[in-house]
């Protein structure tokens, strides 16, 4: 191990330093800093190009300029962008946070969505369900991402805010929003004739009770969870993570987390004085979202029996989802003022930030959120259908395996064969993309932070360009190169950790 890292550190060393040197080359013969003043008809024409010659050392040769400025780059100064007088490294702070929260929220989301719809159309092959989720995928990845973003803003932003003037759904068009649930809920699912129909009649029915709920409680207006919801989507949440992880023939599974989510009913309203009285933090909730995982884990282990492993995970997992409705709640009580401060309209088109916004701990989440909406939600669609498809063909090779039908003869339940043999060796070709995307997105969806003109690093790279400054733009390549090439060290880490057949040191 010891030795592929040092062979790999060191190669990846003289990849990087090429790279950069060749960049920076490039860079400065695309860049022309003196262009606003060719143009110019001030008097002193001549005298302000031979200053800004001079600021920017133009007559300095370009590969002395590069060592100059890789020398300091090592020390940590990648100089000052020269039009605005500010540290590069202050501005790559501020737009990496940006970038991190938008890539964080997209990549968790996509991978969690992309995986569980591959993974169920390639075990529903050739059925209905597989041809919508193949041309749903084809159809998302060869959309153009600015489009999707323009799209967005018009309907997922302007138009939605446009229906929170009157938030009034038709009875018609959810019946028809719940059959078409029930459709896709029986779809996916399958089985026999008796099956699928007691599918679609649940699905719908929930789906037509759901929107019931939200027209009927002006929920789009003033949002809730409360502990009665709390109670339903926790109870519904752990019926489906105990299905999926132990099955729920499992009773002491079962039991952990139903008892998890009743204790965090019991504990909804007392919640509510806690975070009144602490100073909260983003640090501070997560440090409270590992303590309501670690009570998960206790109440499983407590549980006791052969398989308490297994029920510490699920009611784990379970906590984890309660928790985040019960700060979703404190969330949601802030969204009456947030909306009369917008003047009723909450879902942004630009930036990451409402200006002067003020508000508590709670408004700033808010107000984050609705701003990584529409963003979010670009880069989710275009990820979503790639990960589907690696899922989807990962998995069909797996269930071809000997050991797969091996299990099967062995007379394991067919959970069992998919979730830990099947779902577990699927995920080993994910391990090799996943982090080459989540560096490559860290540094910056340029065109996404464009159209949405988030201050990001995909964002700073094109202003810097525009403006003709090199020291924002190399140290974003900086960043970005070497990251790409720590997340190919990682890949091959993560892969020889998921599959025990690939060894590092052979």
């Amino acid at each position: 191990m010891l030795t592929f890292l040092t062979r790999r550190v060191l190669a990846g060393l003289v990849t990087l330093f090429v790279a950069l040197f060749l960049m920076y080359l490039l860079v400065d013969a695309a860049m022309d800093p003196l262009a606003d003043l060719r143009q110019s008809t001030a008097p002193n024409k001549a005298q302000l190009i031979d200053q800004r010659i001079e600021q920017l050392q133009l007559d300095v040769n370009p590969v002395v300029r590069f060592f100059g400025w890789l020398g300091n780059a090592v020390t940590g100064d990648f100089g000052v962008a020269w039009r605005t007088g500010q540290a590069v490294t202050v501005l790559i702070s501020r737009a990496i946070g940006s970038t991190l929260e938008l890539v964080t929220a997209a990549t968790l989301l996509s991978l969690v969505l992309g995986v569980a719809v591959g993974i169920v159309s390639a075990l529903r092959q050739y059925a209905a369900f597989d041809y919508i989720i193949i041309f749903v995928s084809f159809l998302l990845y060869s959309l153009p991402s600015f489009w999707v973003a323009v799209l967005l803003k018009q309907w997922g932003a302007i138009g939605f805010n446009d229906f929170l003037g009157d938030p009034v759904i038709s009875w018609v068009v959810i019946a028809a929003i719940a059959l078409l649930s029930g459709l896709l809920w029986m779809l996916a699912v399958g089985g026999g004739g008796r099956r699928r129909v007691q599918t679609l009649v649940v699905a719908a029915a929930a789906t037509f009770a759901m929107f019931a709920f939200l027209q009927l409680t002006n929920w789009w207006l003033q949002p809730r969870v409360g502990p009665v919801l709390l109670a339903v989507l926790g109870v519904a949440a752990a019926l489906a993570i105990v299905a999926i992880i132990a099955g729920l023939q499992n009773r002491r599974a079962l039991y952990a987390s139903l008892t998890t989510v009743a204790l965090g009913v019991v504990l909804f309203f007392p919640m509510q004085q806690v975070f009144d009285a602490l100073p909260l933090s983003n640090w501070l909730l997560a440090g409270l979202g590992l303590v309501t995982i670690a009570v998960g884990l206790l109440i499983g282990y407590l549980f006791g029996g052969p398989d308490r492993g297994v029920s510490a995970r699920a009611a784990a997992l379970t906590a984890f989802v309660v928790g985040v409705l019960i700060v979703a709640d404190q969330v949601m009580q802030v969204w009456p003022p947030y909306y009369d401060a917008l003047r009723s309209r909450p879902i942004p088109t630009f930036g990451d930030r409402t200006p002067n916004l003020g508000g508590n701990f709670w408004v700033g989440i808010l107000d984050s959120l609705t701003h990584l909406l529409l963003p979010t939600l670009t880069l989710i669609l275009i990820a979503f259908a790639a990960y589907t498809r690696y899922s989807r063909s990962s998995m069909l090779e797996v269930m071809n395996q000997d050991y797969i039908r091996t299990a099967r003869a062995k007379g394991l339940p067919e959970r069992v064969v998919v979730v830990r043999h099947g779902f577990r060796n699927t995920l080993i070709p994910l391990a090799t993309i996943v982090p080459i995307d989540v560096i490559t997105l860290i540094g910056g969806a340029v065109i996404t932070e464009t159209v949405f003109a988030r201050p990001g690093m995909g964002l700073l790279f094109v202003e810097s360009l525009r403006n003709a400054e090199i020291e924002p733009v190399m140290a974003y390549l900086m960043i970005t190169a070497a990251l790409a090439i720590i997340a190919n060290i990682v890949a091959d880490i993560v892969y020889a950790v998921v599959d025990p057949r690939i060894r590092l040191d052979a």
